[in-house]
């Protein structure tokens, strides 16, 4: 009995891993679609010193 209970007990564990990892995948493909579709838009962060306070085309 004491095995079962263990065994039920590490399954559990096992399956409330997988969940976490599961929403760690999904919330880090969220932020890297919001990345790329705010690349894509047009505006962001102007790297050159020249244009520092020019409006990023």
């Amino acid at each position: 009995m004491f095995e079962y209970e263990m065994h039920r007990m590490r399954a559990a564990e096992l399956i409330s891993e997988a969940d976490n990892r599961r929403l760690i995948r999904q919330v880090r493909k969220a932020r890297k679609e919001a990345a790329r579709n705010a690349r894509d838009k047009g505006e962001g962060r102007v790297d050159s010193l020249r244009a520092r306070f020019e409006r990023a085309a």
